[in-house]
């Protein structure tokens, strides 16, 4: 309670305070007869004055509720960290049956949204949230992703969208080390050139889709690269290599899956020349 209000309550409370009377030295008859002639006195007027006590306390109660909600809560929305977990820079709002994005606290890192409804990912969702490091919406309904949905996350490392209804993706942050897309119903033309020329990208998940080609300009830092379960039916000589250069090694790939698509790799070997292990697949 702030200073102002501490001194309403004295003020009201002074009033109605009465110092005890001197203790009588009296014997133990005397003690006796009148704790058994005692009467209560009557407590109409105390009650009705602690009555109007605690309703002013209540009304400085509601004011101060009112004034301490978040900025982004809406009325009649319950503020995000009763309805999700909050936790040093974390957010897991998983299995919440939320529909939308929830307004975050500024210094949130980390937010985990798994297994909701939610269906699109807007700009305005992240705009005050310039710390995020991952983001995981495993497991909701998501179609639509606007395009500068993230583009202000300068930090962001992880994006994890698997087993949502996407048909394609936005533009992605810089800094990314780890996309995953698996699991939802992306189609190559939803895929634009340039979306994963990221220097730093080291893991993409873009398995049980329906694409029916390898996205171009994957990045130099790429190790794991996860394509089983598509339509892929080609490659060319300069889908992973370089047809131009024969001394071109990519040296930091450890693994490629592209089984489940109708590719037979044993029709590419000059695919994969400059690659430390084949492609998991069919080849024959």
């Amino acid at each position: 309670m702030n200073t102002p209000q501490a001194a309403l309550v004295w003020l009201l409370l002074v009033p109605w305070v009465k110092p005890a009377p001197p203790a009588a030295q009296s014997s133990p008859t005397e003690t006796f007869g009148e704790i058994w002639d005692y009467e209560e006195p009557p407590r109409d007027g105390g009650d009705m004055k602690r009555n109007e006590i605690l309703t002013i306390l209540q009304d400085l109660q509601k004011d101060e509720s009112t004034t301490e909600q978040p900025e982004r809560a809406e009325a009649g929305e319950m503020p995000t960290c009763l309805l999700c977990v909050c936790l040093s820079g974390s957010v897991y709002c998983e299995e919440t049956d939320i529909d939308a994005v929830p307004p975050l606290p500024k210094e949130t890192n980390y937010l985990y949204a798994r297994f909701n409804k939610i269906k699109k990912i807007t700009a305005k969702d992240f705009a005050d949230i310039p710390n995020l490091r991952r983001l995981d919406f495993t497991g909701n309904l998501i179609e639509d992703i606007e395009d500068g949905a993230f583009s202000r996350l300068s930090l962001l490392e992880e994006l994890t969208l698997a087993e949502n209804r996407l048909l394609k993706l936005p533009i992605l942050p810089a800094k990314l080390t780890l996309f995953n897309a698996r699991h939802n119903k992306l189609k190559s033309k939803g895929i634009k050139a340039n979306t994963f020329k990221l220097k730093n990208l080291s893991f993409l998940y873009l398995d049980h889709n329906d694409l029916d080609s390898v996205p171009p300009h994957l990045p130099e830092s790429l190790r794991i690269l996860h394509l089983q379960f598509n339509n892929i039916a080609d490659i060319t000589d300069d889908t992973f290599c370089k047809s131009n250069d024969t001394r071109y090694i990519r040296s930091r790939v450890d693994e490629i899956r592209m089984e489940g698509n109708p590719i037979l790799l044993g029709k590419h070997p000059n695919s994969f020349i400059c690659l430390k292990r084949l492609p998991t697949g069919t080849y024959y």
